[in-house]
């Protein structure tokens, strides 16, 4: 059997919402349209959502195009401090991503740009642990169905898909791919799903739910 584990990413594997939060700032102010700003707080309520539906919470005063042009320019000046200054990544998580190869292979399906995703890797040197991810960036489809292409492109027979937030267990429902809800990041579920409080309890969840 080809066992797989599909990780969402903010929330799930790191927190980058300050980060990101400094470089839209610094993005938006260089936009006569707007004085709008960001915190952390507010990006740890986008993450998650797709780039369309940040651009219309944050910016809902702006005509959609030039909502879209500016968020395409806060996503190359996020690009760029990412590269620098990355994320903070949960507790024992390299620790963790080894172990958990030891039940499948790994792989990350989020709702960003293409880019993001690599920079994660790259930054905190990570890509040694994955086998393949995917984003509507990459494919221009939402996360249930890049959850699927995933999981065909790499002839999974079982996989399980860990996120923090209710879009991530609906696109998990709408794959048809088990849950694995991340208490410790940044959302919320409407139901009860298997849950963990912290990184380093995903394996034992995975496991179960995978039956290795």
């Amino acid at each position: 059997m080809n066992y797989g584990i599909i990780f969402d990413l903010d929330g799930t594997l790191w927190d980058s919402s300050e980060q990101v939060a400094v470089s839209w700032s610094e993005a938006l102010a260089r936009r006569p349209e707007t004085d709008r700003q960001v915190t952390g707080e507010d990006m740890r309520g986008f993450m998650g959502k797709t780039m369309e539906t940040i651009a219309a919470l944050m910016l809902p005063e702006l005509e959609p195009s030039l909502r879209i042009e500016i968020m395409h320019e806060c996503e190359r000046v996020e690009q760029d401090y990412l590269l620098e200054h990355g994320g903070v990544l949960f507790p024992d998580l390299e620790k963790e991503l080894e172990r958990l190869c030891g039940l499948g292979k790994l792989f990350i399906v989020s709702n960003c740009q293409s880019g993001y995703i690599e920079t994660f890797l790259e930054y905190h040197k990570l890509d040694k642990y994955f086998a393949d991810f995917e984003c509507p960036g990459g494919t221009g489809f939402a996360k249930a169905e890049n959850i699927r292409i995933v999981m065909e492109r790499n002839k999974l027979d079982k996989a399980v898909y860990v996120g923090d937030t209710q879009g991530d267990l609906d696109a998990s429902d709408s794959a048809g791919v088990p849950f694995i809800h991340a208490a410790y990041g940044f959302g919320s579920v409407d139901r009860d799903v298997p849950a963990v409080k912290s990184f380093s309890e995903i394996y034992d969840a995975a496991k179960n739910i995978l039956g290795v």
